[in-house]
């Protein structure tokens, strides 16, 4: 590689494999920062990206997936006045929003329905360094790279459904799905003084929210809908599982005036009887990755005591091995990009 390029994974076609080529590194424009990344995670919504079940209006050029790059800014554009060449630096799913809409007025600009994303309608952190607009960039506290990278969608999409269910210390909490955002919200939702209850369907999986604190266990299995404990019966469920067969349950599970939160993407149609709203009171919302506040509050809860992660460090050149391994559902924890 001379110094004019730098190594990407870009995708060339949907459920091909990305190809590892050399592109030309960007030059940071106004207000803009460039990033020469340390690591970057590879997360399931790359999967939806890389196979086509999501499609932006404009593909990016070069098409580099991926946003959970955490790395040193190498330059800043003109008008950046607020950081400076070798601090460290996060580029997360939000590149920027349009910051004129409700939803961003409000502070819920995760919901900007014009936002643009890292490796999805801008070049994203599959390669060696990345473009990130310097209001959006996270800033990052020190700490392994591999183990920050990640924060950037999976740990801050777990924080942001927990502070969109507003969970309150003594609630109990059941968190389905229990990969690697499932885990992330297990152990935050323990630091928040929560009653944590793990679902899986993966024993293996079980046993790690476990060692992260959830203080019991449930195996997923057909008839747990019509088993539930009455005495877990949760203030919040939170749906992590890309899959409906969560659904039912979390219906048993939920209490009355109780929270559903759906944080994973499951684009088939669930059941729902509006009656049983009425009577139970039970709300059921969505939530999408986190805003830059709560960016700066995860990374401040990383600083004080750092988040577990059960991290597979990889090269670039195995990134679409990852993206495989996520897609098929044999993914143990993360994987995380290192450069």
């Amino acid at each position: 590689m001379d110094s004019g390029t730098m190594r990407a994974a870009v995708l060339s076609g949907h459920g091909q494999p990305l190809r590892i080529m050399d592109v030309a590194i960007p030059a940071p424009g106004p207000g803009q920062l460039l990033i020469r990344l340390e690591a970057s995670g590879v997360c399931h919504t790359d999967v939806h990206i890389w196979r086509g079940s999501v499609v932006p209006a404009a593909a990016p050029s070069p098409f580099v997936l991926g946003h959970e790059g955490v790395g040193v800014v190498a330059a800043v554009g003109p008008g950046v006045t607020d950081w400076s060449v070798g601090e460290r630096a996060g580029a997360a799913w939000l590149h920027d929003t349009c910051g004129s809409c409700a939803e961003c007025r409000d502070g819920e600009e995760s919901f900007c329905q014009t936002h643009r994303a890292h490796g999805f309608n801008v070049p994203g952190t599959f390669a060696e360094y990345v473009v990130a607009d310097a209001r959006f960039a996270a800033r990052l506290p020190e700490g392994d790279a591999s183990m920050l990278a990640p924060l950037m969608c999976a740990g801050l999409t777990a924080y942001g459904a927990l502070q969109r269910a507003e969970l309150a210390r003594g609630e109990t909490c059941a968190i389905f799905g229990c990969g690697g955002l499932g885990l992330y919200a297990v152990e935050l939702a323990v630091r928040a003084g929560a009653r944590v209850i793990a679902v899986d369907s993966d024993e293996a999986k079980l046993a790690v929210a476990a060692a992260r604190g959830a203080h019991k266990t449930v195996l997923a299995t057909p008839g747990l809908a019509g088993g539930w404990d009455a005495d877990d019966r949760a203030h919040v469920c939170v749906n992590f599982a890309p899959t409906t067969a969560t659904w039912d349950v979390m219906l048993a599970a939920i209490c009355p005036r109780g929270r559903i939160i759906a944080a994973a993407m499951v684009s088939q149609p669930v059941g729902l009887d509006q009656e049983w709203l009425t009577a139970s009171g039970v709300r059921i919302t969505g939530t999408s990755v986190g805003t830059r506040a709560q960016m700066a509050e995860l990374m401040a809860i990383h600083a004080r005591e750092p988040l577990a992660g059960e991290i597979t460090r990889i090269s670039l050149d195995d990134v679409t091995d990852a993206l495989s391994a996520l897609d098929r559902g044999t993914a143990k924890g993360r994987f995380c990009v290192m450069f």
